[in-house]
């Protein structure tokens, strides 16, 4: 059973591709590599409209050069994209999405994996903000200034007052908020506190894999009753108990979600080029195609499909986003 690319508006919530960008030799974006797991000619072959690009500030960053290496990581991005703005868009506002949208052209949305970067105050969010950073992950796996991530283990604690402080002004300046990584408690907090719907752009099914980064059916749950969406990763450890999985079983999670909490909850956040292994079948970017094949093949309907496919999330990036660019 295939489609036809022109059917579906695909978004993938999250990659760590922004890595590759000047520091791997032999890559480069704008041509087809045998490196990593995306370019722009891949993300063209599997049908990606908007790519989420994160910048990871790696752990030997942390805490004291986080900001700096954030900068560098953004200043990579946007050579990146303005190299091939004939193809690509950078995603600031809705006017922005509208048009690439028009012309056909990549949009590509920057967003923060970790925010220690933000430690020093809501003004620097806001300088991010004009650099055009449009979504943020509170943490990492660590614990930050804002909250606890997931390997805090059974201490961890939620946000702190700065953390909630931050995603209050995430909320008033249009940056979506991603609880990826985050401990329970701070998830639950994040709830309580974004008045606008998060994502969780990169886990999957607890009940399926007990690994600490996926999402009980109690999250699951809070999810979906805050209007929120989860990206689904192909990252084997997330899909199976022993770190060996096959498009199969990365179908149960989707299956069991939309069985247990709706369809409205789901969309595809890869981590492709931040996993060291992939679903085999799922190998790099151009394959995203035969994700959607297998769920048109497991009983989802067309319109199902679109709505994991993208339209769940570009209604979150609709909702979140400014219509202009704010001048404050």
């Amino acid at each position: 059973m295939n489609y036809s690319k022109k059917d579906f508006f695909i978004i993938d919530g999250h990659c760590d591709t922004v890595h590759h960008f000047r520091e791997t030799k032999g890559y480069n974006f704008s041509e087809t590599n045998s490196i990593g797991h995306i370019d722009l000619p891949r993300l063209k072959e599997g049908g990606i409209s908007l790519q989420f690009f994160a910048l990871f500030v790696e752990p030997e960053y942390k805490p004291f050069q986080a900001l700096q290496r954030t900068l560098q990581l953004a200043e990579h991005f946007l050579c990146e994209m303005g190299k091939n703005s004939e193809q690509v868009k950078v995603i600031r506002t809705l006017q922005d999405l509208e048009e690439a949208m028009t012309q056909q052209k990549l949009g590509a949305l920057m967003t923060l994996e970790g925010a220690e970067a933000l430690e020093g105050g809501v003004e620097i969010l806001q300088i991010l903000y004009r650099l055009g950073l449009r979504g943020v992950g509170l943490t990492w796996n660590q614990r930050n200034g804002l909250a606890d991530g997931v390997d805090v283990g059974a201490a961890a604690g939620g946000l702190t007052k700065l953390g909630k402080r931050m995603v209050q002004e995430m909320n008033r300046l249009g940056i979506i908020v991603d609880g990826a990584h985050i401990a329970p408690r701070g998830f639950f907090d994040l709830l309580e506190t974004s008045t606008k719907p998060i994502v969780i752009t990169h886990a999957n099914a607890a009940a399926l894999c007990s690994h600490p980064r996926n999402l009980t059916d109690e999250q699951l749950r809070a999810l979906r009753d805050h209007g929120g969406v989860v990206g689904l990763t192909f990252f084997p450890d997330f899909i199976a108990e022993k770190g060996q999985a096959t498009l199969a079983q990365l179908l149960d999670h989707f299956c069991y979600i939309a069985d247990h909490f709706g369809i409205d909850i789901l969309a595809i956040g890869a981590d492709y080029d931040g996993i060291e292994t992939t679903v085999e079948e799922l190998s790099d970017v151009s394959k995203v195609p035969l994700l959607l094949n297998g769920l048109l093949e497991r009983g989802f309907s067309k319109k199902e499909v679109q709505k994991i496919a993208g339209e769940n999330l570009l209604n979150i990036v609709r909702n979140t986003l400014p219509r202009e660019e704010k001048i404050f």
